[in-house]
């Protein structure tokens, strides 16, 4: 085993942009994070080349293979002169020369004889990523890492095809970053503070100035409570509905001495934002599941921080929060003087700071009834910066500003989908039938490879150079793979002589590709920030396509 570390540049510079993207917090997720690869292939150094770069803690490679020609035809990460050395060894030196602020370590052994000689070696890793493994040690491994519920990410890639699958007990994510999230601005249902602030400002005594520089929220806000007086306190609801809220909207823009409507872009942005303000406030139904979820309902002094705060969450909503999730706290940018917008944006950030408060004080509260707190009295008018027994106020804050977008992924076993009776049958029969091309058809393919290999002990096309009498040998193989399975169709034989002319040769365009993929997903996992995948990724090298399912 060896180890190389260096120093590094200024972080701040060095990771700039990244840090734009998941902050200090995932950062330093990151920095904390011990990464395990299994076999350094080609696809396998792509990985890593895309998580030390971004800065991880440190990265250990267990292979026990040593460098062979093809594999310096398909691994920049690899040399001529590597040939008959330790795989692992070389590609650790080569790597760590990508970021000196990561530590890099290799095991000279495979993945079977560790497993054997000592199972828990795995359980010391953030995640582990395994390369091209056979069904038995993949299955071996995937045992221990569920039962211990670290996440393991199975890659291959398999001539023009790249496959990747996430196994993971619970992975719970807070900030999933939605590509579009509506404002909470909660017209629908102010709050005290909007409604006093909204109804202290008189439209009609305003300067000309004033009135073409008040917040179109505000303007929003006082239009919605003239048509709720009309309308039995509903707001608009449908097309028709917001259209004519619209047109009162218009109406009460200023006109000047010759009756021509003043230039107000605050009123024409009140009326493009009627649609997208005026949403119903309610608890998301992803949300809602984790209210439901047992791990909610049932917290215990063992119990992930994640459902701490879920419970704390659940309990504000069907108390202080009035069946409302707390106030994110933020308001979009508009036309506006800057006295009003910084008072419009307190009173924002006022009620978000007392919902947190609010939330915390639960929270505390659990942890005290677990055992796992001391008593603290919280003064909600005072700001609280230290820890609130094991959960930092910064954790809740970050909790209650990303509490409409939490999300939970809890996959399927590798045993339970190698079962042979627990596979997707629906779902695989659906894309065995489906027209030439499917993306899907290719884990069915892959399976049967596997089942080649496990009676022939090669790949089918491996080592030889005539792929001719394999076709029918694997053809067998999938016809007894899709009857364990219960499934009626067949595979086209283009599909299956292809297979067996890849020979289960790495293809590095592919492998480039897949390890950019999977580091994607691992950088999710170890930053829990965004939603990885739930389960399966097939890559479609032909077309250039791709699929995503639960299998």
């Amino acid at each position: 085993m060896a180890e190389t570390k260096g120093s590094g540049l200024d972080k701040n510079n060095k990771y700039d942009r990244q840090l734009r993207l998941w902050g200090d917090h995932g950062q330093s997720a990151l920095e904390a994070a011990r990464v395990c690869l299994i076999n350094a292939t080609a696809t396998g150094t792509e990985i890593l080349k895309n998580v030390i770069l971004p800065g991880i803690g440190s990265f250990t490679i267990v292979d026990g293979h040593k460098v062979r020609g093809e594999d310096v035809g398909n691994n920049f990460f690899l040399l001529a002169d590597s040939i008959g050395k330790s795989r692992a060894q070389v590609a650790t030196e080569l790597l760590g020369e990508l970021n000196d602020d990561v530590t890099g370590n290799f095991v000279e052994e495979s993945v079977e004889t560790l497993l054997e000689s000592n199972p828990d070696y795995f359980s010391t890793f953030s995640v582990v990523v395994a390369i091209n493994l056979h069904e038995k040690a993949l299955l071996q491994l995937g045992g221990v890492l569920w039962e211990k519920n670290i996440p393991l990410l199975v890659c291959r890639c398999y001539g023009f095809i790249g496959y990747l699958r996430l196994a993971v007990r619970e992975h719970t994510i807070v900030e999933s970053h939605p590509d579009s999230a509506l404002e909470d601005l909660r017209l629908d249902r102010p709050f005290p503070g909007l409604q006093t602030f909204c109804d202290s400002l008189n439209m009609e005594t305003m300067t000309k100035k004033e009135h073409g520089h008040t917040p179109w929220l505000v303007l929003l806000y006082k239009y919605v409570q003239e048509w709720k007086k009309t309308h039995d306190g509903q707001i608009p609801k449908n097309y028709k509905e917001k259209n004519m809220l619209k047109e009162m909207i218009r109406k009460g823009i200023r006109q000047n001495e010759e009756g021509v409507p003043e230039l107000e872009e605050n009123f024409d942005e009140a009326v493009t934002h009627v649609n997208s303000a005026l949403v119903t406030t309610r608890i998301p139904s992803e949300v809602q599941a984790l209210f439901d979820d047992p791990c909610c309902t049932n917290i215990n002094s063992e119990s992930k921080t994640f459902w701490i705060l879920c419970r704390a969450l659940h309990d504000f909503v069907h108390n202080e929060g009035n069946g409302d999730l707390p106030l994110r706290g933020t308001i979009p940018d508009m036309t506006s003087d800057s006295e009003r917008y910084i008072q419009l944006q307190n009173v924002y950030r006022e009620q978000a700071a007392t919902d947190m408060t609010a939330i915390r004080n639960r929270v505390h509260a659990l942890l005290q009834s677990l055992g796992r707190d001391e008593p603290v009295f919280v003064d909600p008018k005072v700001s609280h910066s230290s820890p609130c027994g094991a959960v930092s106020d910064n954790e809740i804050k970050t909790f209650c500003r990303n509490a409409a977008f939490l999300r939970l992924v809890r996959c399927r076993s590798l045993a339970e989908e190698y079962g042979t009776n627990t596979v997707n049958k629906d779902e695989l029969n659906m894309h065995l039938e489906s027209e030439e091309g499917d993306d899907l058809l290719f884990y069915i393919l892959l399976r049967g490879v596997d089942r080649f290999y496990d009676e022939y002990n090669r790949y089918p096309g491996r080592d030889n150079s005539d792929v001719e009498p394999d076709i029918p040998k694997l053809k067998t193989c999938l016809t007894k793979l899709l009857h364990d399975w219960g499934l009626s169709g067949t595979v086209k034989e283009d599909y299956i002589h292809e297979m067996c002319r890849y020979g289960a040769s790495e293809v590095h365009s592919i492998a480039s590709y897949m390890g950019g993929v999977v580091a994607q997903e691992v950088i999710k996992i170890l930053t829990t920030q965004f939603v990885p995948i739930n389960n399966t990724y097939v890559y479609n090298g032909f077309l250039q396509t791709s699929t995503t399912v639960q299998l």
